[in-house]
């Protein structure tokens, strides 16, 4: 058969092959926080967009101890294919890791991943065919968003508030799609040190929401990055601690030890769990077991949780930092103050769009990430995300100040064009809040 007999569908100017890629590509787009890094990356530009640990507060000699053990010691084994499931003598040390958080386990229902990321991408795959709904939290993670969205899942969002989710919002938001005969298939929630929103879910309200999902057979699907880097009171325990066959928990290394390392992990019901390893098989046939390997002798030689103390207390101090000069440099509008985690959600003026403000921030050498990113609809240009994890304390004073430049610049540009003279921003409480979900 000769090339000229195989059909061929017309393409464009950039791509011949564009008429030929499957639908769900039209769900594949370039994060707003990934598009931000190359500029955000200059040095002069003093970044609060990317959440990137700050990894240099992990001594070298801990890692490189370790490295090098496995190698002399299971260099064969760190080089080779391995088990789909993953390390089982690491699989043991996560179940040491989550006992933290009030969650109990077996070896056998843990599935290593190529981070987190990984793990909600194959649940995604599992659970999703086109059109089906995933419920999360107004803002939710931009990362989350498209894994949702490129296998064509419909995202629609519950609002939250200070206390994290809220129940009145899910039993409300559930019974309007169950009346348009909508199928939704999970709950996709960060209940601790929200990212971007930075809330944590109360206590109070973590059996009420996982009642609300039972009684209605929503899978819940917790994400839990941040839970161990608190700041002052620990978070309340997981959601998995209250129900073991409602909920897959997905765990990572990327914040407590190093993103490099691509180690996070899933907790999940047995049926699912063997579903979980077969898609995990079937995308990259096993997880690194170099990487595993390198961090479960970190584990076992070293004390990891007052490693992650010390995380704790250089992430606190960058949050401090950062509100510090949020209330010297615009005192006049809201903010979270969270209490764990990396990130600051701040509220701006009902006139100003944040991600029309971002080329004048980067001009005035500041980044952030505009709130549109963590709506599936469009909202949160009121919004942006302020991450406290990687800058200095000093540079993330230096970047509120060139931030509140620019909101001032761009506040006082209006009152120029619309005549309505000096601006008085109301001071408002703090809060996460969203208006209701367009369902419609």
């Amino acid at each position: 058969m000769s090339d000229q007999s195989i059909p061929r569908s017309p393409g464009n100017n950039l791509d011949p092959w564009y008429s030929n890629y499957a639908e769900r590509t039209a769900g594949l787009s370039a994060s707003e926080v990934r598009a931000l890094f190359a500029v955000a990356s200059r040095p002069e530009v003093v970044s609060l967009a990317g959440g990137m640990p700050f990894v240099s507060a992990l001594p070298a000699e801990l890692i490189t101890g370790s490295l090098e053990k496995v190698m002399r010691e299971q260099g064969g084994v760190a080089l080779q294919y391995g088990s789909g499931a993953g390390q089982p003598a690491l699989r043991e040390q996560i179940l040491e890791v989550m006992a933290l958080e009030g969650i109990r386990g077996t070896v056998d229902n843990v599935v290593t991943t190529t981070g987190s990321q990984q793990a909600l991408d194959l649940v995604t795959k599992l659970f999703i065919d086109p059109g089906d709904v995933i419920l999360a939290e107004a803002p939710s993670y931009v990362g989350a968003i498209g894994v949702f969205r490129s296998y064509q899942a419909s995202v629609v969002h519950v609002a939250m508030d200070d206390d994290g989710l809220n129940p009145d919002a899910l039993r409300e938001t559930i019974a309007h799609l169950r009346g348009q005969g909508r199928r939704i298939k999970f709950l996709y929630t960060i209940p601790n040190f929200h990212n971007p929103a930075g809330v944590t879910l109360s206590a109070a309200r973590r059996p009420e929401i996982l009642e609300i999902c039972r009684q209605n057979e929503i899978l819940v699907l917790e994400d839990n990055p941040y839970g161990l880097l608190h700041f002052e009171e620990k978070a309340p325990d997981a959601l998995r601690s209250i129900d073991e066959n409602g909920v897959i928990y997905l765990g990572s290394f990327s914040k407590t030890l190093a993103p490099g390392f691509r180690v996070g992990w899933a907790l999940a019901p047995h049926a699912i769990r063997e579903k979980l390893i077969l898609a995990a098989e079937s995308a990259v046939l096993s997880p690194s077991a170099f990487s595993q390997l390198t961090v479960s002798e970190y584990l076992r030689s070293t004390d990891w949780k007052e490693q992650i103390d010390t995380f704790r207390g250089v992430y606190k101090a960058r949050k401090e930092a950062m509100v510090a000069a949020l209330e010297e440099y615009l005192p006049d509008l809201s903010w979270t103050d969270p209490n764990g985690g990396f990130y600051i959600w701040l509220t701006l003026p009902d006139r100003l769009d944040s991600k029309q403000m971002l080329p004048r921030a980067v001009k005035e050498l500041v980044a952030y990430t505009p709130g549109t990113a963590f709506f599936a609809d469009g909202r949160g240009r009121h919004a942006m995300r302020l991450s406290f994890c990687y800058p200095t304390p000093e540079n993330i004073r230096v970047g509120i100040r060139r931030l509140a430049t620019v909101i001032n610049g761009e506040l006082d540009l209006l009152d120029t064009f619309e005549g309505t003279g000096p601006l008085r921003i109301a001071s408002r409480d703090l809060h996460v809040s969203a208006p209701p979900p367009d369902l419609g």
